[in-house]
């Protein structure tokens, strides 16, 4: 039995659906698990990584865990996990956790966060498996409602590269080491095919739904105000110091997707045309 965390999250729905067509029996765990729609047969259950009430349901006759990088009640899931007779977790790190494991680590919260988690593991008698993406191509969703109404996107930094991996890219690499023995216990570092500046998706993505797309070029305070609130301050800073780490710098690429699903990584181009609809339907 595997358990899936974050059952709402777009990985997890599309790591469901392989899992699924192989015939693995699935658990999904959410918050809010009467709002989820799985297919037939597949067990539903409350999981809430940051009450601890919620654990042993979940964990119980598990063997595998696909696990959404949460630093709050870590330990307690670990043991509990250990006790219930886990034997091998797949955490979604993030590749920020490189940054802080050199001989200069950076600030980084979000980063921390994520090595929390995958200390805590590590530490346990728990085969762990790291996947460690960069970018999510799906950021990009958060333009959307300045898309549809026509205004131009906020940019802090308009040149910040960055490494969009599509979401289903990274499901099927979560199926992979999920189902093959051979990559348990691996650390993989993933990303999309291109570097791409924020500037150059927004060209893909006025390509794509045939719409003029603009941008202007906001002070980091101002983007830090404007979304104040969708975006705590600490958080904020976190990405604004990342994007200007990254402004008019490429970032290194890895060919990890197609290395565990024997595809090349899909482009931001094609992850655009896949949500065509969620920058122009009404």
């Amino acid at each position: 039995m595997i358990l899936i965390t974050g059952g709402r999250g777009a990985v997890a729905t599309q790591l469901l659906a392989l899992l699924h067509a192989d015939g693995t029996p699935v658990r999904v765990g959410s918050t809010s698990p009467d709002g989820l729609a799985p297919p037939p047969g597949v067990e539903t259950v409350a999981l809430d990584l940051t009450d601890p009430a919620t654990f042993p349901a979940a964990l119980a006759g598990v063997t595998s865990v696909f696990l959404y990088a949460r630093p709050d009640h870590i330990t307690e899931f670990v043991d509990q996990a250990h006790r219930a007779g886990v034997t091998h977790v797949v955490v979604l790190s993030s590749s920020g956790v490189l940054g802080l494991l050199g001989p200069e680590p950076k600030d980084d919260v979000l980063a921390a966060s994520h090595l929390a988690v995958e200390r805590a593991l590590l530490a346990s008698p728990i085969t762990t498996t790291l996947l460690r993406p960069g970018s999510f191509a799906s950021n990009a969703a958060s333009w959307a409602w300045s898309v549809k109404a026509g205004r131009p996107i906020s940019l802090p930094f308009p040149g910040a590269h960055t490494d969009p991996l599509h979401e289903r890219d990274l499901a099927e690499a979560a199926h992979a080491v999920l189902t093959d023995p051979r990559h348990r216990g691996g650390r993989f570092t993933l990303t999309g095919p291109e570097s791409l500046t924020f500037a150059e998706q927004i060209d893909r993505l006025s390509a794509v739904t045939g719409r003029v797309i603009e941008f202007k070029h906001v002070t980091a305070e101002g983007w830090k105000e404007e979304m104040a609130e969708y975006v705590p301050p600490v958080y904020a800073d976190a990405l604004l110091a990342w994007w200007e780490s990254t402004d008019g710098r490429p970032v290194a690429l890895t060919r990890t997707v197609e290395e565990l699903t024997g595809h090349p990584a899909r482009t931001f181009t094609t992850w655009a045309t896949d949500h065509t609809a969620d920058f122009t339907a009404p």
